[in-house]
This record gives structure tokens, sequence and C-alpha cells, in this order.
């Protein structure tokens, strides 16, 4: 347990953030496979926009590396292309 203010406020700053960073990819990770579980074009072109806002969302935010957002995208369109 920490002892200083100052560690303690970081200590609860850090379970905060923690929490958020695990629902901001919890939901990308649920988006991506939502787009690839589906056998229909439309309805995963339809799913297409939000998904890649949320993956540019968490690259952005450091939660995943720029190339590593690149790479999800674009085997999402791959796999959309040959539906």
């Amino acid at each position: 347990m920490p002892s200083h203010k100052s560690a303690k406020k970081r200590m609860r700053q850090s379970a905060k953030r923690n929490e958020a960073n695990r629902a901001a990819l919890g939901k990308m990770r649920t988006l991506i496979k939502k787009v690839l579980s589906t056998k229909e074009k439309p309805e995963a072109e339809s799913l297409l926009s939000d998904t890649y806002s949320v993956i540019d969302k968490a690259s952005k935010n450091g939660l995943i590396h720029h190339n590593n957002a690149a790479r999800k995208k674009a085997s999402i369109a791959g796999y959309i292309k040959s539906l």
C-alpha cells in the first residue's frame, strides 16, 4: 500500500485508466469479431465505419501501435473484399 499522498493518487488514476483501456480494447475486439463473423457483404460494410473508428481511436490513444491498427484494418478490408 502506498504511503505518500502522490502515490495514492497515482494508484487511483492508474486503476481508473486501466478500466477505461480494458473497456476500449474489449469494444474494439468485439466489433472486429462481429465484422469477421458476418457472411453478408452489405451487413459487413455497414459495420465497417464503426469498426475503423474504434480502431483509429485505440491507436490515437496509445492502446495499440499504429502499425497494429493498420494491420487490423487491412485484414478486415481483405475479408470484406473476399465476400
